[in-house]
Order: structure tokens, then C-alpha cells, then sequence
């Protein structure tokens, strides 16, 4: 427990509407968001950008420490090289332990705060008040994120965007280190046939009865 900050853990693999839901729980409860995903993009990009091998542990952790939040801001950040490229540096345990300090500070904000990622409700904040892992099926987040990758003019077949799909599944829950897991007290929320409104009611319901639970204790 961090005092007065009641933190909203949105966990979850790609593509499942995880990032969309921890946005409107923000605007909703006034929140600052974090997505946690665009740190190890960041991290990815400026290492391809530098020259770097993503298998180059030390080199990933070296950006890690130095991260300046503003590139986050990157429109590359947001690219299928960049998914890929996080997806290789966030196996790396020093690149990890360089951002986890990062992700705990922005929990402990007051009055709250929401993260998304594959690790929050478990590692990052296993003491956040209402926790959710958001999913569905590989086929329905495929189709969700080659339509998010077409709007922003990527060219990719929609079988090359399923792969990246399955293979981040594999990568996100075999690491050794915080592999994306559900956590034990956390909400199953599965939006396969689901809109987003439709997604983010469920959502909401969900922090509303961690509200609740948390002024009857």
C-alpha cells in the first residue's frame, strides 16, 4: 500500500484494448496514465536508432537508466518495428530493473494512478487496489492491431501481423524475469466480443467494486 494513491493495474497482451481501457479509466477518474509498453519501445527504438544488437543486454540497460520521458512522444515508438523491438529488450532482466523504478514513482502518485502493461498487477504494483489482465483471442488482436497499423500508413499483410502477435505471446510469457501472468487477486476481463464501450463499462465496473471494497475496509 502506498498511502493515499489508489493505483488501477491494466495488465495484458498486445492488442487486447489494454491501452484504450487505461486511457478512459484515467479521463474518468482523473489519473495520469502510464503506458508502460512505450518505455521498453523507447528503450528498443534508440537502441536500432544507435546501431545497436537487441540482444545487447547491458547496451538496452544503459538507455533504460538515461530514458527521458519525453520519447515517448516519438511517433516511432508506436510501430511494428518498434513492438518488435520491445518485445526483444523488455527479456533483457538489467532493462527491466533500470525501468522498474520509473513505473513504481508513477504509482505512487496522489491521488492515483492507472498503468497498463504485462507486469503491474504482479511486479510493478502488486498492491494496486483494483487490478484487471486484459485479453483476447490471438485472431481478434491481430485483426486490431493491423487495423491501428494500416491508419497509421504501415504496409503489412495481416498474417505478418497475427506472427507478431503469437510470437510477443511467447516471448512476454516464457522471460524469465516478470513474465506476463495474471495475477492471482486480478480481474479476468476478456474482450474478444466485446467494442471498446462495451470494454471499458466492464473495466469500470471492475475499479468501481475495488473503490467500494476499499472505503469498506
Amino acid at each position: 500500500m502506498t498511502g493515499d494513491s489508489f493505483v488501477i493495474a491494466v495488465d495484458g497482451p498486445a492488442a487486447s484494448g489494454k491501452g484504450t481501457i487505461a486511457t478512459r479509466l484515467g479521463a474518468l477518474y482523473g489519473y495520469p496514465v502510464l503506458d508502460s509498453g512505450l518505455l521498453y519501445r523507447a528503450v528498443g527504438v534508440q537502441l536500432l536508432q544507435s546501431g545497436g544488437d537487441l540482444d545487447d543486454a547491458e547496451a538496452a540497460a544503459a538507455l533504460a537508466r538515461k530514458l527521458d520521458p519525453a520519447s515517448l512522444e516519438d511517433p516511432e515508438v508506436r510501430t511494428r518495428r518498434a513492438g518488435e523491438a520491445a518485445s526483444r529488450v523488455a527479456a533483457h532482466t538489467p532493462v527491466r530493473t533500470a525501468l522498474r523504478d520509473f513505473q513504481q514513482q508513477f504509482a505512487r502518485q496522489s491521488p492515483g494512478a492507472v498503468i497498463d502493461g504485462r507486469d503491474i498487477g504482479t511486479v510493478i504494483a502488486p498492491w494496486a487496489q483494483a487490478k484487471m489482465f486484459v485479453t483476447a483471442t490471438p485472431q481478434v488482436r491481430a485483426d486490431r492491431r493491423w487495423l491501428q497499423l494500416s491508419a497509421q500508413g504501415e504496409t503489412v499483410s495481416h498474417d505478418e501481423v497475427l506472427a507478431d502477435i503469437l510470437l510477443r505471446d511467447r516471448r512476454d510469457s516464457g522471460r524469465a524475469d516478470s513474465p506476463m501472468v495474471a495475477a492471482a487477486d486480478s480481474v479476468l476481463l476478456d474482450t474478444t466480443e466485446m467494442d471498446i464501450d462495451r470494454a471499458f463499462d466492464a473495466a469500470r465496473r471492475i475499479v468501481e467494486t475495488a473503490r467500494a471494497r476499499q472505503d469498506q475496509s
